[in-house]
């Protein structure tokens, strides 16, 4: 049984945490860039060179749209985020915007493709999203996304104790299997990523948007001291050089049954 993994999380405060990190989120997002690459790829390698109509949810910079649009021959392209600022990301206008929650949304309908790279991790109820999504897609339409692994910034949840709740892989499986869905690929990776400091690690964070997980968490001095000696003990039982963090990136490739 999969249980709810967001039953603490605001998502207002999601909401203006990425909305701040927006203007830092393309520079520092390495780890988020690397994973909409070989998602479009992924796309590429098993879907149709015609995706007439394609629905993103969690569009964020842009990143993944451009490269599909750049792959495929999209007649229309709908991009959905939480916060309205990802339309200063978009200033061609080549796409229509569905602004807010995507699970409180009502979803375009007749869909070649629905599209998602790291954002169905903040879904509070996920098997009602991809109950919506089956219901939004073409006979045959395609799911194809990119999520979190229960390794996902694990340093951060170890010294803590801050951070999502992750589906498996194999759970994802099944909730895509229940809903009607065929997995036509499921792959999963470790990337980590090394940094000079703690606080580097922190500005990081920060910069990209994914310190929402808690309202009231709070660093006061001595908390971020203990952090700091936390991670260069972590680093040292790890006989790292810097300071490492790791990001577990899910690819899924499914498609609608009937």
């Amino acid at each position: 049984m999969v249980v709810n993994q967001m039953t603490s999380l605001d998502k207002s405060v999601i909401q203006q945490r990425f909305a701040k990190a927006r203007e830092t989120y393309t520079l520092q997002a390495v780890a988020q860039q690397q994973i909409c690459e070989h998602l479009a790829q992924l796309i590429q390698q098993f879907c149709p060179e015609q995706l007439p109509r394609i629905f993103e949810i969690g569009c964020g910079s842009g990143t993944l749209t451009r490269l599909l649009q750049q792959q495929f021959a999209v007649q229309h392209y709908v991009v959905n985020d939480l916060y309205a600022e990802v339309m200063e990301f978009f200033p061609e206008q080549q796409v229509e915007f569905c602004i807010g929650d995507a699970e409180k949304l009502a979803f375009p309908n007749a869909l070649a493709a629905v599209v998602s790279s790291s954002a169905l991790q903040w879904m509070q109820d996920l098997s009602a999203v991809f109950a919506k999504i089956h219901a939004a897609l073409n006979s045959q339409g395609w799911l194809c996304f990119s999520t979190f692994g229960s390794k996902n910034l694990w340093q951060i949840k170890q010294l803590i104790g801050q951070g999502l709740d992750y589906y498996s892989l194999e759970q994802l499986q099944t909730l895509l299997e229940q809903q009607g869905f065929e997995v036509m690929h499921a792959e999963q990776e470790l990337i980590e990523l090394e940094f000079a400091q703690p606080r580097d690690v922190l500005k990081h964070l920060k910069a990209t948007g994914v310190t929402a997980t808690n309202r009231d968490f709070a660093w006061t001095k001595q908390r971020l001291q203990q952090f700091y000696a936390d991670y260069a003990q972590l680093k040292s039982v790890q006989s790292q050089q810097q300071y490492p963090l790791t990001y577990h990136p899910i690819y899924i490739i499914a498609r609608r049954l009937t």
